[in-house]
């Protein structure tokens, strides 16, 4: 035999019993393997993943154009690979198709993306999640009991500038369209007004948290929130479709015009695709695309971000509202549907966008889905349906006696969306 082929089995060899000694240890330290078939059965045993009711998510799309959006769209990712649906249009002045590819502004998902860096200071020593926030910005609040936890689950009772900001939506928005704030600029108009409740007693959302969340990110790494972002998440996990250009307007590349509706009923809808989205920042400025969220929230959920104490802290929830189905954790919403599947993410308002993005518990399953509106809460609730089609898949037979459209239209109006931004109508 010749000498290369005694080295390359000696190689082989050598990495065999290297293996074989790696596992053996870990095997015998947590249990007597398993009889043969013992894995097979307990496989068989396990409840079936469902199929994703792509039908359903298709119908789910169509009812929020019926309720106002331009287009929808939304892409799944599972155990059968990707599956995405589009109607409507991207741009109604050119009439171009909505395209799975786009970009879009992702509203307050931004929150999850500031609260998973957050977090990774906290893992590095620099920052205490039960610390006051007081502590690294001396005399930024009036209340030295508000934590930087109380920041991160809407327990702070710091008021929501919004209500105010945008109380008639459309001269609202045209008012701050263009400018830029800065953050403290923000948390003035927040202390403004009497705070909603005390600190850690009852949840109560309130985008202001967030600013105060950008200002802890870049006080304690000294670089502006942007370079956070990139280095910390957008690189790592190649998301080259995800952007902060905060005070830039433009949305570059492809990319989903957005629509807000005024609010009277009947008005035209209003472009409100360039503006800073300098009211949010870190509370809701960033730019993505359905491919980018189901890679970032399959990841979070995967483990790939934070360690496993944090991801325990992040998904420690208290429900939001008395239906016992929707909850909050740090940064992250936790929703559980109808057939026991508990999906995490974050859902997304922004003048011209609605988003929903979720994940669940081990990555395996992603949905991203986007309506191209805002201030139309049908629109928004309708687009939730695409969580139980995607999640759950059809009906058990029994419940599919009702037509398709009659089920669907039931199940995505059953709860209203929950609100990120104020709502006229």
């Amino acid at each position: 035999m010749p000498l290369s082929s005694h080295r390359r089995l000696a190689m082989s060899a050598t990495l065999i019993t290297a293996l074989v000694a790696g596992v053996a240890p870990a095997t015998s330290a947590f249990a007597t393997p398993a009889p043969a078939g013992a894995a097979a059965r307990a496989a068989a045993e396990a409840p079936a993943v469902p199929s994703p009711d792509m039908e359903g998510v298709t119908a789910a799309l169509n009812a929020a154009m019926a309720d106002g959006a331009p287009g929808a769209m939304a892409r799944f990712t599972g155990p059968e690979g990707v599956r995405s649906r589009t109607v409507g249009v991207q741009d109604r002045v050119s009439g171009a198709p909505m395209d799975i590819h786009s970009r879009f502004r992702i509203g307050s998902v931004s929150k999850t993306f500031s609260t998973v860096v957050l977090l990774q200071l906290v893992q590095e020593g620099r920052l205490e999640l039960d610390a006051p926030v007081n502590a690294y910005l001396p005399g930024l609040l009036p209340d030295d009991r508000i934590t930087v936890r109380h920041l991160l689950t809407h327990r702070s009772g710091l008021a929501d500038y919004t209500n105010a900001m945008f109380e008639h939506t459309v001269p609202g928005f045209e008012a701050v369209r263009n400018r830029v704030f800065s953050y403290q600029e923000l948390v003035d108009l927040s202390l403004s007004e009497p705070r909603t409740t005390e600190p850690g007693v009852s949840y109560k959302y309130s985008n202001a948290n967030f600013v105060v969340v950008g200002m802890l990110i870049e006080k304690a790494t000294g670089r502006p929130v942007s370079d956070a972002y990139e280095r910390r998440i957008f690189q790592p996990l190649k998301l080259r479709g995800t952007s902060y250009v905060h005070p830039d307007t433009r949305i570059k590349g492809l990319h989903v015009r957005g629509y807000l509706h005024p609010d009277e009923e009947g008005g035209a809808l209003v472009d409100s695709t360039e503006q800073t989205v300098s009211w949010a920042q870190s509370a809701g400025a960033v730019i993505s695309s359905p491919a980018d969220l189901n890679t970032f929230t399959s990841a979070l959920m995967r483990g790939r971000l934070l360690s496993p104490a944090m991801m325990d802290a992040m998904t420690t929830v208290t429900p939001t509202d008395t239906t016992n189905t929707r909850f909050y954790g740090l940064g992250l919403r936790r929703y559980d549907l109808s057939c026991g599947t508990r999906v995490y993410g974050h859902t997304g308002t922004v003048q011209g966008f609605y988003t929903y993005t979720f994940s669940t518990r081990g990555g395996g399953r992603s949905l991203s889905a986007m309506a191209n509106t805002s201030n139309h809460g049908a629109a928004n609730t309708a687009l939730g349906g695409t969580l139980e089609a995607a999640f759950c898949g059809k009906k058990p037979a029994a419940a599919a006696s009702r037509a398709a459209a009659s089920a669907t239209a039931e199940a995505v109006t059953s709860l209203p969306a929950e609100r990120d931004l104020p709502e006229r109508h």
